[in-house]
């Protein structure tokens, strides 16, 4: 069981803590791997591995080892389960903590699951100053493209309608690379965000209060992924 995430914080005036509960009444493993934004692995603060022992209806918590700022760190959690008759037992959670002026900001981490080539598309009005976090959780590298227009459309030849793009970005991810992309750019109006990969995490981001250094996860955008084909 496989289980990513994603937006961690870190740096000297964030932190990010990560939770996992055993809810069975067995020892569970669990390995715990860390990504730093550009994808190389980062170890957990204060042990020596990756892998971790739960005790029967144990709970725990742990952060990675990350003193640089950065906004975009993220974990993959892999559970292993003994045998077949059993389920999943572990709940993940997590949370971002930021010291804003005199105030302590936090923003909760939700567990996201990587699908191939999802995908958003839409009106930006009431979405500014958001960000679309892209993870790439897979060994091979993957491609977005995204495309801020003014709503215009055109088609050429009886073929569906596009957006005429104001600005655009096409981008190769490397492995286990996470990036992250404003919805509001020159003005735009609309945004299209496509993907090809077979494991990307996609996550809309918005900012707590004024500050742009802790975002919480708007979890109303809905984000499609590739029809799988009979």
């Amino acid at each position: 069981m496989t289980s990513v995430i994603p937006s961690l914080a870190y740096g000297r005036t964030c932190s990010s803590t990560m939770q996992l509960r055993n809810l069975s009444d067995r020892t569970v493993t669990v390995d715990v791997e860390g990504h730093r934004e550009s994808g190389a692995l980062v170890s957990l603060a204060g042990l020596p591995g990756t892998t971790v022992h739960l005790e029967p209806h144990g709970k725990m918590s742990y952060k990675l080892d990350i003193e640089e700022e950065t906004t975009a760190a993220w974990a993959k959690v892999r559970e292993t389960v003994a045998a077949a008759e059993f389920a999943p037992a572990v709940a993940i959670s997590a949370s971002t903590e930021c010291v804003i002026g005199n105030q302590l900001r936090t923003a909760a981490r939700g567990v996201a699951y990587p699908t191939r080539n999802p995908w958003f598309a839409g009106d930006v009005a009431e979405m500014q100053g958001n960000l679309i976090s892209l993870i790439n959780t897979s060994e091979s590298a993957v491609r977005a493209t995204a495309c801020y227009s003014s709503g215009g459309l055109y088609s050429v030849a009886g073929t569906p309608l596009q957006p005429i793009c104001n600005a655009s970005v096409d981008v190769q991810i490397p492995p286990f690379n996470s990036r992250q992309f404003p919805v509001s750019r020159e003005s735009n109006s609309h945004l299209s965000l496509k993907t090809q990969g077979n494991a990307i995490v996609l996550e809309m981001l918005r900012p707590l209060g004024e500050n742009l250094r802790i975002y919480a996860v708007d979890s109303s955008i809905k984000f499609g992924d590739e029809a799988v084909k009979p």
